[in-house]
């Protein structure tokens, strides 16, 4: 039996297929612009676009400047104009209909939700990921969920964590571990957080960053052996 209580999942590309909701809203959202999105243009995008997320997971740049700004500084390095804040807001709008999951996160969820307390801790926006999570099914499964945009801080901040654990009744430290794919933002903020860690790395990415997770895996599945849970369907409980 597992001596975890509470587990604090991360939602893109931990549960949800960020990577593939993304791809479909800029496809979107670049559809007649002046500038066609081919491979180089999404590849210039997803870098500019991390580099922004982790100066604000560092308290260098607000979530509004990171979001407002990035379309505007992209179009930018191709000599062209865009009104930032208004493709922000389309973007947004595309990216809300994305809820395609990684595989074997509705049966994971489902079946630890009895024995676990689940909450959501996530860096994004939260109107985004409120209707992400619903449509994916995953929502009723959280006892609560968590995003910076609504606490006022972000992960890795302790200030986040304690805002988060001060909202969880009768948390444990001892008892709870974070599962996420970022080891900036959940490895490194739970860490300095005091809890578990769990790296969800199905690229098999090379770590380089000095950031030591408590577990690493690669598939959602490998969870069940780290919670010591069998892999049986919610309903057979």
């Amino acid at each position: 039996m597992s001596h975890y209580r509470t587990l604090l999942f991360d939602i893109d590309n931990t549960l949800l297929d960020f990577t593939a909701s993304e791809t479909d809203a800029l496809q979107k959202l670049f559809q007649g612009s002046k500038l066609d999105l081919t491979a180089e243009v999404e590849a210039r995008y997803k870098a500019l676009n991390q580099g922004l997320w982790k100066a604000f997971e560092e308290g260098e740049m607000t979530r509004d400047e990171v979001v407002n700004t990035r379309f505007a500084l992209l179009f930018k390095e191709y000599g062209l104009e865009a009104d930032g804040v208004l493709m922000n807001q389309t973007y947004r709008q595309y990216l809300e209909e994305g809820h395609q999951m990684i595989d074997g996160a509705y049966e994971l969820i489902e079946r630890l939700s009895p024995s676990f307390d689940l909450y959501i801790v996530t860096n994004g926006v939260s109107r985004s990921q409120y209707k992400r999570l619903g449509d994916s099914g995953l929502y009723p499964f959280f006892k609560d969920v968590f995003v910076s945009e609504d606490t006022g801080f972000q992960k890795p901040m302790k200030e986040y964590f304690d805002y988060v654990f001060a909202r969880i009744p009768g948390f444990s430290a001892e008892h709870g571990l974070i599962i996420g794919d970022s080891l900036s933002a959940d490895i490194k903020g739970g860490q300095m957080a005091g809890i578990d860690t769990c790296w969800f790395n199905p690229g098999k990415k090379e770590n380089e960053s000095g950031i030591i997770p408590t577990y690493e895996i690669q598939s959602l599945d490998e969870l069940y052996d780290v919670l010591k849970v069998e892999r049986k369907a919610a309903a057979h409980l």
